[in-house]
C-alpha cells in the first residue's frame, strides 16, 4: 500500500486547487465526522482529494522525488549524487557473503536515500558525488519513518546517463528553525541543550554491530548467533532554539564528538555515573550546531531530530547569517 503522509496530501490538494490550508483541513475535518469511526485522517484526505479531481501520485514514467512514497514499486527517478556510503558485507542467512551500500541522491523537489544490494551495492561504490544516476525499478521502503529507495537484483542503476540533467539543487542540510522543521527534511539547527536525558547503553555484536536479541542469559545476533556483546550507546537530549524545541537523538559517534571524548571513556560511564551527571550539568545551556535528519516517531507520533554531526558555532559566521537575513 502506497502510504502519503498527511502533510503532503495537504501541500498537494493546495497546489492543485488553490485552496487554503484551513479550507482544506476543513473538508477533511467533515469528511471524518460524516465517516466517524471508518477511517483515518490521512483516509479522509485521500477521500478529499479525490472527490477535487486531485490526482496524488504517478504509479508508471520517472518520477520527481518529492513524488516518491512508501509502498511504490517500479519506480524511476534521475537524481545527483550528494552522499555515498561505503559497501558493507554481511553474513547472509541462507549461508555465503551480501553485500550492500547506500547514497543519497537529490533533485529541485528534495533527496532520498537509495540502498543498494547485491552486485548494485560495487557499482554505488564505484560513484562519484556529483554525478547523475537514473534509478530504474526501484522500491520504496520505510526505514524509521523516513522513504529509502531500495535496489535488488531486478533494479538498475545507470551512470551519467545520456539527456538527463538535474537542476541546481541546495546544500543538503539546510539551516532551518526547530518550528519550521517537517518530517524527512535534512537540516541544521543551531540550539541550545536545555534538557539531557539518561545515557543509555545496549549490547551490540562485535562483528556486525547489530543491536543484540536476549535469550535468557545469552546474547544473540541474528547473523552470528550466541555472541560475547561489546556496547554501544545512545543519548536523547532536548534542544530549543527560541522558536520551539525538539527531542535530537544521538549515537555513538556523535556523543563522542559532544563530550569530545574516546569510546573506551564513554564505556566507563556505564559504571561511573557521576562523571555522566558532572558532564550534564556542564553541557545544560551549550549552544551547538545540530545537523541530521527528521523523523517520525510512530510510537509516539511526534517529530525527532536524528543527529548525524554536532558543530561548533562561530560568532563571526552567524552574524553574516544575521546580516544577510535582515
Amino acid at each position: 500500500m502506497i502510504q502519503i503522509p498527511f502533510e503532503e496530501i495537504v501541500n498537494k490538494i493546495r497546489e492543485k486547487t488553490g485552496l487554503s490550508e484551513e479550507e482544506i483541513n476543513k473538508k477533511i475535518n467533515e469528511k471524518l465526522e460524516q465517516l466517524s469511526g471508518l477511517i483515518s485522517k490521512e483516509g479522509a484526505a485521500h477521500i478529499v482529494a479525490n472527490e477535487l479531481g486531485v490526482k496524488l501520485f504517478n504509479l508508471s514514467g520517472k518520477l520527481k522525488v518529492k513524488d516518491i512514497f512508501v509502498g511504490m514499486r517500479s519506480v524511476e527517478v534521475v537524481g545527483r549524487v550528494e552522499r555515498i556510503f561505503g559497501v558493507v558485507e554481511f553474513d547472509m542467512k541462507s549461508g555465503g557473503k551480501g553485500k550492500v551500500a547506500s547514497m543519497i541522491i537529490g533533485d529541485e523537489t528534495g533527496r532520498i536515500r537509495v540502498v543498494a544490494w547485491g552486485g548494485l551495492a560495487d557499482e554505488v561504490d564505484r560513484l562519484k558525488e556529483g554525478d547523475i544516476v537514473k534509478v530504474v525499478r526501484g522500491y520504496v521502503k520505510d526505514n524509521q519513518g523516513r522513504k529509502e529507495i531500495h535496489l535488488n537484483n531486478n533494479s538498475e542503476l545507470i551512470v551519467n546517463p545520456e539527456g538527463e540533467s538535474v537542476e541546481e539543487i541546495k546544500s543538503l542540510y539546510e539551516r532551518k528553525k526547530i518550528i519550521d522543521l517537517k518530517e524527512n527534511d535534512y537540516a541544521e539547527v543551531l540550539a541550545y541543550i536545555v534538557q539531557m536525558l539518561d545515557l543509555n547503553f545496549f549490547e551490540i555484536c562485535p562483528e556486525c554491530k547489530r543491536k543484540l536479541l536476549r535469550e535468557g542469559e545469552k546474547n544473540i545476533c541474528v547473523v552470528h548467533k550466541e555472541v560475547d556483546p561489546d556496547y554501544s550507546y545512545v543519548l536523547n537530549l532536548f534542544i530549543d532554539d527560541g522558536s520551539d524545541n525538539i527531542r535530537a537523538v544521538c549515537f555513538s559517534k556523535q556523543i563522542e564528538k559532544l563530550f569530545n571524548m574516546k569510546n573506551e571513556e564513554i564505556l566507563d560511564m556505564m559504571t561511573n555515573k557521576e562523571k555522566f551527571k558532572e558532564l550534564r550539568e556542564k553541557f545544560l545551556g551549550v549552544q551547538k550546531i545540530f545537523v541530521g535528519n527528521v523523523r517520525r516517531n510512530k510510537f509516539f507520533d511526534r517529530l525527532e531530530f536524528v543527529v548525524e554531526d554536532i558543530k561548533e558555532a562561530d560568532p563571526e559566521e552567524e552574524l553574516k547569517r544575521l546580516e544577510n537575513a535582515a
